[in-house]
């Protein structure tokens, strides 16, 4: 018996049910328009099918062909899940640049490979990141930091 490619099934399929929502909804509720004339709904409808087409191509052939099998790490899932869980409670709380570093930590608990002084540098470095972006570049009104209003 043949066993699947599993994650290539899986991602094509993926791709191809979000590029079709993305192409019904805006089908849906916003007006088409034309090629000339492009409404709202033009990109998200003609973005959504080529999405949707990427995604059969991708997930038709996987299916013809042998895949490794698929393993879960439960641990990791559960702390990736956990810290972005943690980030959104934080946020208000503690402000972006402490949410982001309690987050990254949190997710990177499972990773054995990585001492903890690593560990410290990549949540400040994404920290940072996270702030030159969202509060530098783009100047969003977030809380920043504990005492920040």
């Amino acid at each position: 018996m043949l066993k699947r490619d599993i994650k290539g099934i899986l991602g094509g399929a993926g791709l191809a049910v979000v590029g079709l929502f993305a192409a019904w909804y805006g089908q849906v509720n916003y007006e088409f328009g034309g090629v000339h004339n492009m409404g709202p709904g033009f990109l998200p409808v003609i973005l959504g099918g080529v999405l949707a087409l990427l995604g059969a191509l991708i997930a038709i052939p996987a299916w013809f062909r042998a895949g490794a099998p698929v393993s879960t790490e439960w641990g990791s899932a559960g702390f990736v899940i956990l810290s972005i869980a943690v980030f959104g409670g934080l946020l208000a709380l503690a402000g972006l640049v402490v949410a982001t570093l309690v987050a990254v930590l949190l997710a990177l608990v499972p990773d054995r490979k990585l001492g903890w002084g690593t560990k410290c540098k990549v949540a400040l470095g994404i920290a940072l990141i996270t702030y030159s972006i969202f509060s530098l570049g783009l100047g969003m009104a977030i809380k920043t930091w504990p005492w920040s209003g």
